[in-house]
């Protein structure tokens, strides 16, 4: 969530923020301001009630000593009468708090100074262009469900017939290429970008998924369960949309010893995901899909160092797609395309032959201090200073799943086999996948 003195204490600027990412939220922030206004005038008349009563607590043991029943009847009168009138104001500020807490959850990040300001999309920049560009085929190219499903490593049938549609079924080498994909992006990241590799749950409670923002924005495009707890009851629990949840979410209620950040981690995981309001979009193949594979990176930093930390993750990412040699682009999104939860975003798009255009394949993110005030994640300079709020940082590193596309579309030969890029052949164990 967005500092609530920021927002109380420079509203225009908020206002400036929310309209930059299309103003639909602005509802939410004039909420929040008329709420916060309201809860102060009743934290200050509560306040006033309990310093009165601590008063009257206070008069009533000196008249005592002093032997003045009187005064001291009196005052026990004045006390009883604030007792009974406290539970109910203070029951009226705990109502007004959770109300504020609802409507700051429902406030996305402010934008950064630095992203640029659009309308939508349309509006996104290009940095800059991957060193490989697409190469020209003698060959109508196929997209990678025809060649998948030509080569027998890709069944979109299996998979309908066991979970229904938008979920894809790997066979033999497309399993074996799918895993040799994700061992390639963990080496790398672990063994020469400095990550630690977490294995992490598949599904986290709800407070878990609220930490990083997913809820209660996107509850309709997350899958919910219930699980029996070891009190007998039954519990919610949501299978991870991204392993940004649970990774991010391990520093949660902690204060850190600054002089370790950044904490680097990543995790290949399952994500699952709804995909509501994408009837029709991405029929075919496994571009847009309800369960698929991801290598996620996290940064946890001081926060001086995030915007730096933040062009480091984008180059991690970006590694991966060189050494694969997959032309690509990185764009910098405008404040109207700016996830949720986000402050400053770059998505990197690889290209797809059959589609000729290029497509996302992973977004890095700065979320400043957003997500660290949901979880109360800190740090601290030395141990006499203040905690401080940590800034988070996440992006994929790769979606496991587009990159196989891309490898079908972008390698394939006329004879209908698939080339494997050199740097994935050791884990592959063949430099080609052949009808």
């Amino acid at each position: 969530m967005n500092d609530p003195k920021l927002l109380r204490e420079k509203p225009d600027e908020a206002r400036r923020g929310i309209q930059n990412r299309s103003g639909r939220y602005l509802p939410y922030l004039e909420d929040f301001l008329k709420l916060d206004g309201d809860h102060r005038s009743l934290l200050q008349e509560v306040e006033a009630l309990r310093s009165k009563r601590n008063a009257a607590s206070q008069e009533i043991g000196k008249a005592k000593a002093a032997k003045d029943e009187a005064k001291a009847k009196a005052l026990m009168d004045e006390v009883a009468g604030l007792k009974a009138t406290m539970p109910e104001k203070e029951k009226a500020l705990e109502a007004a708090s959770a109300k504020i807490r609802e409507a700051l959850m429902s406030i996305p990040n402010l934008p950064h100074a630095t992203a640029p300001i659009g309308k939508s999309e349309a509006e996104n920049v290009q940095r800059r262009l991957g060193p490989l560009q697409a190469k020209p085929f003698d060959f109508k190219p196929l997209d990678h469900q025809s060649v998948g499903e030509k080569l027998g490593i890709l069944d979109i049938a299996a998979a309908a017939k066991l979970s229904g549609s938008r979920f894809a079924l790997l066979r033999g080498a497309g399993a074996r290429l799918e895993r040799a994909i994700a061992t390639f992006m963990l080496d790398l990241h672990t063994q020469k970008h400095g990550y630690t590799e977490i294995w992490p749950p598949y599904l986290v409670r709800p407070e878990i998924a609220e930490g990083t923002g997913q809820l209660p924005k996107f509850a309709d495009t997350m899958y919910a369960t219930k699980s029996s707890a070891d009190d007998g009851k039954s519990h919610d629990m949501y299978l991870i949309p991204t392993s940004e949840v649970p990774l991010t979410n391990l520093v949660r209620d902690e204060i850190l010893d600054g002089a370790k950040l950044p904490l680097k981690m990543t995790a290949y995981t399952p994500c699952f995901r709804q995909e509501a309001g994408t009837y029709g979009k991405d029929t075919r193949g496994i571009i847009r899909v309800h369960q698929f594979d991801k290598v996620e990176l996290v940064w946890i930093t001081r926060p001086e160092e995030s915007m730096k930390a933040l062009e480091e993750l984008v180059g991690h990412a970006e590694t991966v797609l060189r050494e694969l040699e997959i032309p690509y682009r990185v764009i910098e999104l405008c404040t109207a395309d700016i996830g949720f939860g986000a402050c400053k975003t770059y998505d990197l798009e690889l290209w797809l032959p059959s589609e000729n255009r290029y497509r996302e394949v992973s977004s890095c993110s700065n979320c400043w201090d957003f997500q660290a005030r949901r979880m109360n994640a800190r740090f601290r300079t030395d141990p006499k200073s203040p905690p401080q709020f940590v800034h988070t940082l996440n992006g994929s590193g790769l979606a496991v799943g587009r990159v196989f596309a891309a490898i079908l579309e972008n390698f394939q030969r006329k004879d209908g086999s698939v080339e494997i890029p050199k740097a994935l052949r050791p884990y592959f164990g063949a430099d080609a996948i052949t009808p």
